[in-house]
């Protein structure tokens, strides 16, 4: 995304008084959440602020957690010191627990076409290489997996509909402990127009001969 557009992007988020993902009023994140499942075809998405709370979200999403084993997709270094400090074990072989894909400029446009054959519960998808500092979401077509997967953040959707009443609205989602998960609507709306402005046709330029 061009500079230009980058600046334009941050003025109009700040010009709103809306920074942080707690606010009722914020319409970037819901905004990332539409297009990234109209995008991938899924039903319900779930952002957080990096590759590693994608992870650890969409495990956490299908009850999965320390003591089990699970297939994940070809996990780097990094991936299997985070699953080892959560306590998961790597399985040689088995249906994986998620499906991952992870963006750039390169590949921007191509999200729907590299997520056209996954087939596990939850999709991972990495938006970090976009340039604007750590992002990722899950993406499921399940109702209990998101429900879990925002209840592990700290003011997900369910802290939002009863951080003014303390009355908690599923008492089966409380997780034993939540982390800072979210997704500044700063960098959502970052990440939002570098998509949409991916997906669009190149715009010829030049007179025609």
């Amino acid at each position: 995304m061009e500079l230009f557009d980058t600046a334009t992007v941050l003025a109009r988020v700040l010009t709103t008084g809306v920074v942080m993902s707690i606010e009722k009023s914020d319409r970037e994140l819901p905004g990332l959440e539409r297009l990234l499942t109209k995008q991938t075809g899924r039903t319900r998405a779930v952002l957080v602020n990096s590759r590693s709370a994608a992870i650890h979200t969409a495990l956490a999403g299908q009850g999965i957690g320390h003591g089990d084993t699970v297939a994940v997709p070809e996990p780097d270094a990094a991936t299997s010191r985070f699953l080892d400090w959560l306590g998961v074990s790597v399985a040689d072989r088995g249906p994986a627990a998620y499906d991952y894909v992870s963006l750039d400029s390169a590949n921007a446009d191509r999200l729907a076409e590299l997520t056209r054959t996954a087939t596990a519960p939850a999709l991972v998808v990495d938006l970090t290489g976009l340039g604007f500092g750590p992002a990722a979401a899950v993406l499921t077509d399940d109702d209990r997996v998101w429900a879990r997967a925002e209840r592990l953040k700290i003011f997900g959707a369910y802290d939002l509909r009863t951080m003014w009443t303390q009355e908690e609205a599923d008492a089966s989602l409380v997780p034993g402990v939540q982390f800072n998960y979210r997704l500044s609507p700063l960098v959502a709306a970052c990440v939002r127009m570098a998509l949409t402005q991916a997906a669009r046709p190149a715009t010829p330029t030049g007179a025609r001969s």
